[in-house]
């Protein structure tokens, strides 16, 4: 599929659906990347569906505070929870899990809302380009890890668990470069310092969100179709978020912040609109489930995917970049390769 300017500036004019509803009783929701947005709205919307739990993960613990009151006091919901990750830092990630394993029993739901948008080339504590850790290994890493949880909970329930993962329609105008798709390690060469010229960095948020189609998709390949899981990306839409805070915060010439603004206020929706593209992909299509397996929801609906992930460069690109995941998180947890053995199986591929 492709998606021209037009058809972007259609969908953003387009009637946003009502939010999906579900009974949620008895299950665990777990939202990543909580504290304010999207994920703060998609949790409220948890929350008026009552859930045994709901853990909001937030980096910052005052924030998250502030967030857990505000869910409290607008839905009357006292179930929830906070807990602290910061996806810049594989251990605080590794640490997290463990909690869970420990403290968090079954996970029904598994919203990664989490992303950053950097402009600048930043290396996280663990020595990756900030805006792939966070979108891309993290992301996947914490999605990895939960499995256990999440298929224990879905053989338990009727119902299948989720794994959603933010994703953007970005990832339609996004085509790697030659030599990162003939590089046995195009992640290495993404997070390069000598890859990361400005020229690139434009691009790198948009790049994320391929990755995490690419990564969607090979975990669904990995899933045997009885096992009681479904990954799902997302497309919230464009909407009014911090997540364009650093363009109003290191903007100097003050006609592209006005031009930003006014692309907003003609453009953007809510950021409780988006949430319920998040809500739908944790909730909804229960009715045809194989449909929802490796999807991608945007406008309350699966929709087709970009024409490079469904081309044979693509298909290539998504087995390379999910051996060279894996052999990078596996370096983190020596959980990894466990979980990747008692859980997923080796599709038909010459890459594995």
């Amino acid at each position: 599929m492709k998606k021209s300017v037009l058809s972007f500036v259609i969908d953003q004019w387009s009637v946003v659906p009502p939010v999906e509803t579900a009974n949620l009783s008895g299950q665990t929701v777990l939202v990543v990347g909580a504290n304010v947005g999207i994920g703060l709205e998609a949790s409220k919307h948890f929350a008026r569906m009552r859930p045994a739990r709901l853990i909001i993960a937030c980096r910052n613990e005052a924030k998250g505070k502030v967030a857990l009151a505000e869910i409290e006091q607008e839905t009357g919901y006292n179930g929830c929870e906070l807990w602290i990750v910061d996806l810049a830092n594989f251990a605080s990630v590794a640490a997290f899990a463990d909690k869970f394993e420990k403290e968090g029993g079954d996970l029904h739901i598994l919203v990664m809302n989490a992303g950053i948008v950097q402009p600048d080339y930043q290396l996280t504590i663990d020595g990756w380009e900030s805006v792939l850790q966070v979108n891309h290994l993290a992301t996947s890493l914490l999605s990895l890890l939960l499995i256990p949880q999440l298929i224990a909970a879905g053989k338990k329930s009727s119902t299948p668990s989720r794994i959603v993962i933010m994703s953007s329609e970005l990832h339609y105008w996004i085509t790697p470069a030659k030599e990162v798709q003939a590089s046995s390690k195009p992640l290495e060469m993404l997070s390069s310092q000598e890859w990361c010229i400005p020229k690139h960095m434009q691009s790198q948020y948009g790049e994320s969100k391929l990755l995490n189609v690419l990564f969607v998709r090979a975990l669904t390949d990995r899933l045997q179709s009885v096992t009681p899981l479904s990954a799902v990306a997302v497309n919230p839409g464009y909407c009014y978020s911090q997540l364009r805070r650093v363009w109003y915060e290191t903007t100097t010439f003050s006609v592209s912040k006005i031009a930003l603004a006014i692309q907003e206020r003609l453009l953007a929706w809510t950021a409780e609109q988006g949430s319920r593209q998040l809500i739908f992909a944790a909730v909804g299509g229960r009715d045809n489930e194989e449909n929802m397996k490796g999807g991608y929801v945007s406008l309350g609906r699966i929709v087709e995917v970009a024409d490079f992930v469904l081309s044979d460069e693509g298909h290539k690109m998504q087995d390379i970049v999910w051996k060279e995941t894996i052999d990078i998180l596996s370096g983190v947890s020596d959980k990894i390769g466990q979980i990747v053995r008692d859980y997923l199986v080796v599709p038909d591929s010459p890459i594995n």
